[in-house]
C-alpha cells in the first residue's frame, strides 16, 4: 500500500497570515517592536501625504497658470517685420490687417483671428497714477476671451464696451475707481505737429472691471475699442498684430508654419509657448526635482520598516526555530515577515492617500487657517502671479505616489525577511 506525500502549502496560506498578524499585534514584553511598527506606519503615512500634496499643488499651479495664459491671451500672435516708413522710422504695423485676418481665419484649426492695437501708457485718476498696457480690440473679439468675458469676478456690463474701456481689477484698485468713473489715459506719443510730437491725454469711462485670475494681467491690462485705439495710438488704417486662437493650443508649434504661409512674406509668429516657455521649463525642472526629493522622503520612511523587522526577527528568533523544526519551510518564514512589513507599508500608503486627497480637496480652508495662524501675508500674488494656492488631483499623480510607496515598502521588506528565513533553527534555539 503506497503512502502519499503531503502537498506543500500554497504561498500566502491562511496560517502565514495568522502568524504575521500575531507578530504585528503589540505585547508589553515586545514594546520596542510595537513602537517601531507605529513609527514605520506614521512615517509612510506622512511621506505619502507630502508626496500627493506636492504633486497636487504642482499640477494645480501648472493648470491654473496655463489656463490664465490661454484664457486671456492669444494662442498665437502674428506681426510684421520692421520696415522703414517715409520718415525713416521702423514700423511693424499691418496695413492690410482685415485681409490677413480673413486669410488666417479661413484655416480649419483657427477659431478666431482678431486685429489688435497695443500700447503702454499711463493712467491717472483721483490723483493716483498707474502704468497700463492698452489692448485695442473689437467688442465681438473681446467677448470670446474666456478670462475676460467670464472672469472670476466682474463689475459693470461688457455690452457697453463701445462706450468706454474695460480695466483689470488691479488697475481699478490702484487708481481707486469703479464702474462709471472716468480715468485719463496719457500717451507720450500723441499728436504730431510741426514743432514735434505732443503728449495725448484723453478721458474714458470705466464700463467694465474684470478679475482674470493672474495678478500681472489684472494689475496692468486695459481694453479699449479697436477704432478708438487706432485713433489714440496713431494707427489709422492699421493694426499692430493679429491675435489668433486655435482649436488645440498644445500643438501650437506644429501650427506655426501653416499660419506663416497664409499670413504673408513679412509675417512673424510668436506663440504662447514662446512667451512662457522659460517659465514652463522651470516648472518642469522643479517638478522633477520635487518628485525626487519626495521619493527620497518615502524611501527614508520605508527604511523604518527595515528597522522594525530586524528587531522583530531578533525577538522572534526562538519562535522561528520552533516553526522551522515543526516543518515550516524557508519560503513560509520569508512570507510571514514579508507580510508584516508589506502590511505596514500598505496601511501607511492608504492613510497617506486619504490625507493627501483631503488636503488637495480642502486646500482653501487649510490655507486660510495657516494664513490666520501666521497673521496673513503668507501668499503674495504680486510675486507668484496667482491669488491663491491651487491644487488639482490627478489620477496619474495619485497612482505614481501609491506605486512608489508600495514598491519601496515591498522591496525593503525582502531583505530582513530573507534573513529570518535563512536563520539556522539550531542556532535560534541554542539559548532558549
Amino acid at each position: 500500500m503506497s503512502s502519499k506525500t503531503p502537498r506543500a502549502p500554497a504561498p500566502f496560506a491562511p496560517f502565514e497570515w495568522m502568524i504575521a498578524w500575531r507578530y504585528l499585534r503589540a505585547k508589553r514584553a515586545e514594546g520596542g517592536v510595537s513602537v517601531m511598527t507605529w513609527i514605520s506606519l506614521i512615517g509612510i503615512t506622512l511621506a505619502v501625504f507630502a508626496l500627493i500634496a506636492t504633486l497636487a499643488v504642482r499640477s494645480g499651479f501648472r493648470a491654473e497658470f496655463v489656463d490664465t495664459i490661454l484664457g486671456a491671451n492669444a494662442h498665437v500672435t502674428i506681426y510684421n517685420q520692421a520696415e522703414a516708413n517715409e520718415f525713416g522710422q521702423l514700423e511693424r504695423t499691418i496695413p492690410d490687417y482685415e485681409a490677413m485676418a480673413a486669410r488666417i481665419a479661413a484655416l480649419d484649426f483657427v477659431t478666431r483671428a482678431a486685429p489688435l492695437v497695443k500700447g503702454q501708457v499711463m493712467a491717472t485718476a483721483r490723483g493716483r497714477n498707474a502704468g497700463i498696457e492698452v489692448f485695442g480690440i473689437s467688442a465681438v473679439d473681446l467677448s470670446t476671451l474666456p478670462r475676460i468675458a467670464n472672469p472670476e469676478a466682474k463689475q459693470g456690463d461688457l455690452s457697453r464696451f463701445s462706450e468706454g474701456i474695460a480695466v483689470g481689477s488691479g488697475v481699478a484698485r490702484e487708481l481707486g475707481v469703479t464702474v462709471g468713473d472716468r480715468i485719463k489715459v496719457i500717451s507720450p506719443d500723441g499728436v504730431r505737429t510741426p514743432f514735434g510730437t505732443s503728449p495725448r491725454v484723453k478721458a474714458y469711462e470705466v464700463v467694465y472691471i474684470f478679475t482674470a485670475g493672474r495678478y500681472d494681467i489684472d494689475r496692468t491690462r486695459v481694453y479699449m475699442p479697436f477704432d478708438e485705439a487706432q485713433v489714440y495710438f496713431n494707427r489709422e488704417g492699421a493694426a499692430d498684430e493679429i491675435e489668433v486662437m486655435v482649436t488645440d493650443p498644445d500643438r501650437v508649434n506644429d501650427l506655426a508654419l501653416p499660419l506663416l504661409r497664409v499670413a504673408g512674406d513679412r509675417a512673424l509668429v510668436w506663440t504662447w509657448r514662446d512667451a512662457s516657455g522659460s517659465f514652463l521649463r522651470a516648472l518642469e525642472i522643479e517638478d522633477n526635482v520635487m518628485f525626487v526629493i519626495m521619493a527620497i522622503l518615502v524611501l527614508i520612511a520605508a527604511m523604518n520598516i527595515v528597522s522594525g523587522l530586524i528587531m522583530l526577527v531578533k525577538n522572534k528568533g526562538g519562535d522561528i526555530g520552533i516553526l522551522r523544526t515543526m516543518g515550516l519551510s524557508e519560503g513560509s518564514v520569508l512570507r510571514v515577515f514579508f507580510i508584516c512589513g508589506a502590511f505596514t507599508g500598505l496601511i501607511g500608503t492608504v492613510l497617506g492617500v486619504i490625507l493627501g486627497c483631503l488636503f488637495a480637496i480642502y486646500i482653501d480652508a487649510v490655507f486660510s487657517f495657516v494664513n490666520y495662524i501666521a497673521g496673513g501675508g503668507v501668499w503674495d500674488p504680486s510675486i507668484r502671479g496667482l491669488y491663491s494656492v491651487p491644487a488639482k488631483l490627478e489620477m496619474g499623480d495619485v497612482l505614481s505616489a501609491v506605486a512608489l510607496s508600495l514598491g519601496l515598502s515591498f522591496v525593503v521588506t525582502i531583505f530582513p525577511a530573507r534573513r529570518a528565513a535563512r536563520l539556522n533553527p539550531v542556532e535560534a534555539l541554542r539559548y532558549e
